[in-house]
């Protein structure tokens, strides 16, 4: 006897296995796959009462049959009345993206398309986005460099790291290697560092970008004693070619760095 919402198939290897799906609003939507046709019954019966009532993301039961990620998609449709298949649930200006329960990320309402269309993942404590076949580490979206240290690089300033709407992302170095310092009196200067076999300081400049420049210039000399480092240089779109040309000539770099031999 046929079970409703229930579909019998088999995977490649012969096994059976049993997909639950249903349609609401005019949309087929798959509710996931299921060792048992009892177990995607479940899922399709829970699922048909969840587009009814006015349970919320947060009342997500440890026994519910359907998958947390499928849970939020319906629960948005239900209160937004747009199918969107990640885990995104809808507010006026931003909406909710959650990677699981405990990790829920907040995005600008502009980021929706995107996010619509590609899903996060984690992989240790970075999040990366599949886009055209490449992983791409999702703080690179938001001018955070790789390897930017959280509240010395950059910081979200309502201390909310899981807010990655753009008002409240502050980057604080935009270049790599390369360091604010603010003294007491409130000068400021810009402190270009390299990492060889440890931190090597490349100097002290007065401006953000002669400390990039200084920076680029420092991974050129390491690259020719060591062309097997892989760095990232800076571009500086603030200076014309010219100008960027007369500053890396002229600019002065840590003998510790122009000394260097292998």
């Amino acid at each position: 006897m046929s079970q409703a919402g229930v579909f019998e198939a088999k995977k490649k290897n012969g096994e059976l296995y049993y997909r639950s799906s249903m349609t609401y609003r005019n949309k087929h939507i798959s509710l996931g796959s299921y060792k048992s046709a009892s177990e995607a019954g479940r899922a399709y019966e829970y699922a048909r009462l969840l587009v009814k009532n006015t349970q919320s993301v947060e009342d997500y039961p440890d026994d519910c049959p359907l998958d947390f990620g499928k849970y939020v998609v319906l629960v948005n449709f239900r209160d937004n009345r747009v199918y969107i298949r990640n885990p995104i649930y809808l507010q006026k200006r931003f909406f909710y993206y959650y990677l699981d329960r405990e990790h829920v990320y907040k995005f600008d309402a502009e980021d929706l398309f995107y996010y619509s269309e590609h899903k996060i993942s984690r992989r240790g404590r970075h999040l990366f986005v599949a886009d055209y076949g490449m992983q791409v580490n999702l703080h690179s979206r938001y001018g955070i460099k790789k390897h930017a240290v959280l509240n010395r690089d950059y910081r979200f300033i309502n201390n909310d790291r899981y807010d990655f709407r753009y008002e409240n992302i502050e980057i604080i170095n935009r270049y790599h290697g390369v360091r604010k310092k603010v003294t007491k009196k409130g000068h400021v200067s810009y402190k270009a560092v390299i990492l060889i076999n440890g931190n090597y300081t490349v100097g002290s400049y007065p401006t953000e970008e002669m400390a990039a420049i200084a920076y680029n210039k420092a991974v050129d000399i390491v690259k020719r004693i060591y062309p097997d480092r892989g760095y990232d240089q800076n571009y500086v779109d603030t200076l014309s070619p010219s100008a960027y040309a007369d500053i890396y000539t002229s600019i002065t770099i840590s003998p510790s760095i122009t000394g260097l031999r292998r």
